[in-house]
């Protein structure tokens, strides 16, 4: 199995953290391709933001699977910048690390927190948990309120900060488990092992677990119905790569139905 692994940010310290854990989470047999946002921002905290990582992501998806070799994608920012509308690009499975932390959550409790970097990206966090229809089991949302000195570094700085924020929401929210969310945070999860008293999911490990299994389950591409391909029409402006998949996405439907 192959997984191509894009961060949609433009930070290379934070890909060789998604990268890091997603080697210590992927099966023995999976092979990695990790890629970072061609344009973009330091860090995606708000949904403008995201709706300029989701055109950088796409690009990267349509290049990288024209060959037939990658059998499946992790969108690997918390708030899953695109999603879902990527997965109506390409015929193999698109997961994003919020759905797959909130699945990954939704089976281990009934009342699950989100740990966050920033209090700015709070609102974005709150309207895709409300999107996968999980607003009532949302305990609550907490998060950073001091300013990043760097993003690659927000684990080591705020360390204690992190680990104090996950122990009040479960402690006053009420939460059965907690999401430490962002690919900031990877990794972070296996440091504070043993001492947060619930589960805790790491959005990159969800990731990557979570895509393999739907990989492993081999349930077929979206023909019909919300995640078809989109409609063959005139087109202008589009880079190579992105009509390419397009038109190839297009054709399938079109040799299905015949």
């Amino acid at each position: 199995m192959k997984l191509l692994v894009i961060n949609p940010n433009i930070s290379g310290d934070v890909t060789a953290l998604i990268e890091a854990e997603a080697l210590r989470s992927a099966g023995s047999g999976t092979e990695l391709l990790v890629l970072t946002a061609g344009h973009g921002v330091e860090y995606i905290e708000t949904r403008f933001e995201s709706l300029i990582a989701a055109g950088a992501v796409a690009e990267l998806i349509a290049e990288h699977t024209a060959g037939g070799d990658i059998d499946g994608v992790v969108v690997a920012a918390f708030g899953d910048p695109g999603m879902p509308a990527l997965k109506e690009l390409v015929d193999i499975p698109v997961i994003g690390i919020t759905e797959a932390a909130l699945c990954a959550a939704a089976l281990q409790g009934q009342r699950f927190s989100i740990i966050a970097i920033s209090d700015r990206i709070t609102a974005w966090y709150r309207d895709c948990v409300e999107h996968f229809g999980l607003g009532g089991r949302l305990a609550s949302i907490r998060s950073i309120n001091q300013s990043l000195n760097s993003i690659g570094s927000v684990q080591s700085d705020f360390k204690e900060t992190l680990l104090a924020l996950s122990r009040q929401a479960v402690t006053e929210d009420g939460a059965d488990v907690v999401i430490l969310a962002g690919a900031p945070l990877a990794g972070l999860a296996r440091e504070l092992e043993g001492q947060i008293p619930v589960p805790v999911v790491d959005g990159i490990s969800a990731g990557i677990r979570m895509t393999e299994a739907v990989v492993a389950l081999k349930s077929g591409p979206h023909r019909q119905g919300a995640f078809a391909p989109p409609p063959v029409k005139r087109r202008r402006g589009l880079s190579q790569n992105l009509a390419a998949a397009l038109t190839a996405a297009q054709a399938n439907v079109t040799a299905t139905q015949h």
